[in-house]
């Protein structure tokens, strides 16, 4: 059975988190995760584009085989959901570019396939995340821990 490299992102503009673990068979373990973080005081454009060389950077060190991102969720603030939407678009485009294909999930998928339970809360997907990777403690910020479930997500999907 071939390793696979995952790169699983939760998309946002302020935060987005991305983890990175190596799937082989069930078993997958954490290579590494972080938050690319941008400033309300930078232009919009200037955020898309520190979003853009950052993951960049993540992906040209990893060399990710699949990257997985999690589906946008009906927002209630349209202004916000737009920001995010760009963002995903500048994530995409980057996704494409460097690895070829994206696969998405919904947040009820990651949450059914990392807790068992489509409506999890956050603490329990955290939790679970902790548990499957052996880690002594959560990770922290939770853009991260969503990131990482995202990757386990697919790792999961692809083996079935």
């Amino acid at each position: 059975m071939k390793n696979k490299i995952i790169l699983g992102i939760d998309p946002g503009y302020e935060r987005l988190g991305w983890g990175v673990i190596e799937s082989c068979g069930n078993r997958v373990r954490l290579l590494d995760a972080g938050v690319i973080r941008t400033h309300k005081s930078e232009e919009f454009p200037t955020r898309l584009a520190i979003i853009h060389a950052e993951l960049t950077s993540v992906i040209c060190k990893h060399k990710p085989t699949d990257v997985a991102i999690e589906d946008l969720f009906f927002a209630k603030n349209t202004k916000t959901a737009l920001k995010v939407s760009a963002a995903r678009g500048v994530i995409f485009l980057c996704a494409v570019h460097h690895c070829g294909t994206i696969h998405e999930y919904k947040p009820n998928q990651v949450k059914l396939s990392t807790t068992g339970v489509g409506n999890a809360d956050k603490t329990q997907v955290q939790e679970m995340v902790k548990r499957i990777l052996g880690l002594p403690e959560v990770l922290k910020p939770d853009d991260i821990a969503d990131a990482v479930a995202i990757a386990i997500t697919h790792a999961a999907h692809s083996r079935s």
